[in-house]
């Protein structure tokens, strides 16, 4: 979508009428997949059921088509240059890894623990706060490329962060969950978390690569007609996806109302207490805007399929963790959506701060 935008600098860049009222869109989608769901139960069960190693295939192939638009603007040549943004990347990590799992835990003691507990089911307490940590320790995949390319983010150092994130996850995953959880040792689903990279990371940047040097070799204005093309593609994904996942959750969602809205207080505190803190932190760093959206999304956004995999795992498919993780399923596309409106329209503010830090 961002090669149909025109950017110029130290404004934010210029959307189209659908874009402009996307947050209408999305309430829309949420209530007519709702609406579907408890309609037709048997066709979103079937959607449900194909999955593998707890990864919706149905879903994998819109998101897909979501980030393929952002992986054909990459120049692997050029993925050298990333190192140039070494403080964004810096960044990004410390609130993934120092920040974001401890504020989530913090928070589940405080409303879950605290302040909503006599609204929830009291053997649940404790579940529900391992599931809001598990969903917190593992940094967003996929999506990010799609709230990235919504802000006009570098993709280079996109693509680098995400790479970086998943080595990370594979060895700190488990001993950061398992410090928080107070367990001795955690069952981390391997089969989630690799085919997570192969089927989000490694195949689409593979096919969208091969496409890329097929256009380019009929021009640079072939490539460009393409964006153009899959930028309504892409986002006609996102908003399938939302129809889809609330669809799937729509029994969930009427029959335990007042649970999930609490357990969706702490995540959406979190996602913009963390998405608040990279953006700043870009900010005072110097960091270009183009650097510090992505930063401050990747920041707060939640790798779901994980969490949901090893809350099952470790509690049981019906266990009070697995349904907090997939709260954070549904609260994820429409709040990172409206962090991806901040983070566009505090442009000017943003510039400004950046360039007292670097005169500073």
């Amino acid at each position: 979508m961002s090669e149909a935008l025109a950017v110029v600098p130290g404004k934010a860049p210029s959307i189209g009428t659908f874009e402009r009222y996307l947050t209408l869109w999305v309430l829309l989608c949420i209530v007519v997949g709702i609406n579907l769901g408890r309609a037709l139960p048997g066709v979103f069960q079937a959607l449900g059921t194909a999955s593998v190693a707890q990864i919706n295939l149905p879903v994998a192939v819109l998101v897909w088509l979501m980030i393929i638009p952002m992986l054909l603007k990459i120049d692997l040549a050029a993925l050298g240059q990333v190192k140039e943004h070494w403080r964004g990347i810096a960044a990004t990590v410390g609130v993934n890894w120092l920040v974001k799992p401890f504020s989530m835990a913090l928070l589940g003691w405080l409303f879950i623990d605290h302040l909503f507990r006599a609204w929830l089911p009291a053997g649940q307490i404790d579940a529900y706060v391992a599931g809001l940590i598990l969903l917190a320790a593992a940094p967003c995949t996929a999506m990010v490329f799609v709230w990235s390319n919504l802000v006009d983010g570098e993709p280079h150092f996109t693509l680098s962060q995400v790479a970086l994130n998943d080595t990370i996850m594979v060895f700190a995953f488990a001993p950061l969950v398992a410090l928080l959880l107070g367990l001795s040792s955690i069952t981390v689903p391997w089969a989630t978390l690799i085919l997570s990279v192969v089927l989000y990371i490694i195949v689409p940047v593979i096919v969208a690569q091969l496409w890329r040097r097929g256009l380019l070799a009929k021009g640079q204005a072939a490539l460009a007609r393409s964006l153009r093309a899959l930028g309504p593609l892409s986002l006609s994904a996102l908003l399938l996806t939302l129809v889809l996942l609330f669809g799937l959750q729509g029994e969930q969602i009427t029959r335990q109302p007042v649970v999930i809205a609490l357990l969706a207080v702490p995540i959406l505190i979190q996602v913009y207490f963390n998405a608040g803190l990279a953006y700043w932190v870009n900010r005072r760093l110097g960091v270009a805007w183009c650097v510090a959206g992505p930063s401050a999304l990747i920041g707060a956004s939640n790798f779901f399929e994980l969490a949901v995999a090893t809350a099952i795992a470790l509690f049981g498919f019906q266990s009070g963790a697995a349904l907090a993780t997939v709260v954070g399923v549904l609260v994820e596309v429409p709040v990172m959506l409206s962090v991806v409106q901040i983070v566009r329209r505090s442009r000017n503010w943003y510039e400004a701060g950046r360039d007292q830090s670097l005169r500073s």
